[in-house]
């Protein structure tokens, strides 16, 4: 039996849901008590490593492996969760320019103190944030920051997406997520906001960070000077050692 697995999380599963599935299919797991060093929200994919047993007193050591991502940033949009899965917002319309959008990017490498997006699952007072966020109660605490260090960050790709093509992406990615996320609310929005012909801008980057790095506030941070700007794809591509080619996949 595997100390450490090496899990490939799908689109629109919670690490929760991706566990309980390996178990059904892994009946020698079913009563083993498992747990993850570092979440993957349900519109991201990737590598998710699940500790086994008496590997679960080793936490501490894995939560601080660095972590890698190929992220997708949609440009032209804001949401309360900084991804499609959130009540979206349309901004003004701005021509990007890429050489300035290039310099921005490349300015996010190093050290500095990021605000966690009041949609996750970080604890204040024994509650997630997205529990005063969902109940209008964040006036009653201080949204908290988090010191993060950005290795490396590389553009991979710049490219455009029509209103059609990209209102079918993000309602097939919706319709993966179970549980109640807003997806009604939230899927009549995109409707409303793609109703007209046009053309997106979406940025796709490498980034190498410090554990605890959140890049759905980076997509958010990136698109304040071009409309807004909000994670359209997420893929943890590596955890520490452990990489996407060697995840097993459910």
């Amino acid at each position: 039996m595997k100390k450490i697995i090496n899990l490939y999380k799908s689109i629109g599963l919670t690490p929760l849901e991706a566990i309980n599935e390996y178990k059904k299919r892994n009946s020698e797991y079913k009563n083993k008590k498992t747990s993850y060093p570092g979440r993957l929200d349900p519109m991201a994919e990737g590598v998710l490593l699940v500790l086994i047993g008496d590997e679960n007193k080793k936490m501490r050591n894995y939560m601080k492996l660095d972590k890698e991502y190929l992220a997708e940033i949609l440009f032209g949009f804001s949401s309360d969760s900084h991804d499609i899965l959130g009540i979206p917002n349309k901004g003004e319309k701005i021509i990007i320019e890429i050489k300035k959008l290039k310099k921005k990017i490349k300015n996010f490498k190093g050290t500095y103190n990021q605000k966690i997006p009041v949609y996750s699952s970080f604890k204040i007072k024994g509650k997630p944030l997205f529990y005063y966020a969902r109940n209008n109660k964040l006036n009653e605490i201080e949204i908290p920051e988090i010191k993060i260090k950005i290795k490396n960050i590389i553009i991979k790709s710049i490219y455009e997406i029509s209103s059609s093509r990209l209102l079918k992406e993000i309602i097939k990615k919706i319709n993966l997520v179970k549980g109640d996320f807003r997806q009604s609310t939230i899927k009549k929005k995109w409707n409303y906001l793609l109703r007209e012909k046009e053309r997106f801008v979406i940025v796709k980057i490498l980034i190498n960070c410090s554990s605890g790095t959140y890049i759905r506030a980076i997509a958010d941070d990136l698109g304040k000077d071009f409309g807004g700007g909000i994670l359209f794809n997420l893929k943890r591509t590596r955890v520490g050692k452990y990489t996407i080619k060697d995840s097993m996949r459910i």
